[in-house]
């Protein structure tokens, strides 16, 4: 059992390194712009694998990129199996991941919070 955790984790961070590859020198899409992929998770059976990505700046809204990202992720997937060395090659679902916002807006209610005890 320990080894095939330790496979599935293997596999997750080949992904994550060559999908960055593949988007950022092969794809095209004006869509997708900067971006960055913070995580991936693959099912137990490796069949399936969740892409998690954050956008830099201003290249584009998260629901540009999403549409962009499910229309290329066969393109994606046929350039993925290339570089893979197994049977098959799990089904790309992307997620935009939402975590640094998340964080800009749980630090500025904190600032917010000081701020205000300061003035007290």
């Amino acid at each position: 059992m320990p080894n095939e955790f330790s496979r599935k984790e293997r596999l997750a961070a080949q992904i994550q390194k060559e999908l960055s590859a593949i988007i950022s020198t092969q794809l095209k899409d004006p869509r997708v712009g900067m971006l960055t992929l913070s995580e991936v998770l693959v099912s137990p059976d490796m069949s399936h694998a969740k892409v998690y990505y954050t956008l830099f700046g201003d290249h584009g809204t998260p629901e540009e990129t999403q549409q962009g990202l499910k229309k290329a992720s066969g393109f994606l997937r046929s350039a993925l199996s290339k570089t893979l060395s197994t049977r098959t090659t799990p089904e790309l679902k992307f997620i935009y991941d939402e975590t640094p916002e998340k964080g800009d807006h749980m630090e500025a209610l904190i600032a917010r919070a000081r701020a205000r005890d300061r003035n007290l």
